[in-house]
């Protein structure tokens, strides 16, 4: 089956962090304090997805208490963070909504994200992945981890699912 035609099954998303919602980088500020920068085309596509009554969740090694917030913020309710086995998160996603591997799109960038990619109906990553990363997805956005990569494949799956109309989701 190609892949867009398994665009049409997806009901649900599930997201890293670190090199997909972000560019990967750290800022390191005074005091000992770090920050991360995320892109409002991401959180546009993310809270229209919600409201189209798509479901995501994250799944991340981190555990960054403003990176919460931002998830929180953009209305995305399972946030599994600090997670040693994204394996055991994201069969604990798919139960809580009793979802089919081919109904999650599952977007990652690195070696940890791997083993979800692997089963998930849908494995995509954006342009700046690791190399084995980019060898088991099916599908390379064209943009970079936390500069729209995420937008990529919501945008995708909603235009083809006929949900990418306009409306008044306001810029988050």
């Amino acid at each position: 089956m190609s892949y867009k035609t398994k665009l049409k099954n997806i009901k649900a998303f599930v997201f890293d962090v670190d090199g997909v919602f972000t560019d990967g980088s750290i800022y390191l500020l005074p005091g000992g304090n770090m920050c991360r920068v995320m892109n409002v085309l991401d959180g546009y596509a993310v809270v229209k997805a919600i409201k189209n009554n798509y479901i995501i969740g994250v799944i991340t090694g981190g555990n960054d208490e403003e990176v919460r917030h931002r998830i929180n913020y953009l209305g995305i309710k399972d946030y599994y963070a600090k997670s040693s086995n994204k394996q055991i998160d994201f069969e604990d996603f798919k139960s809580k909504y009793n979802l089919k591997n081919e109904e999650i799109l599952t977007m990652g960038d690195d070696l940890s994200d791997m083993r979800i990619m692997k089963v998930s109906g849908i494995s995509a990553c954006p342009k700046n992945a690791v190399q084995e990363v980019k060898e088991i997805s099916e599908y390379i956005s064209p943009i970079e981890g936390g500069k729209g990569a995420v937008r990529d494949v919501i945008e995708q799956v909603m235009k083809i699912q006929g949900n990418w109309i306009e409306d008044n989701t306001q810029s988050v």
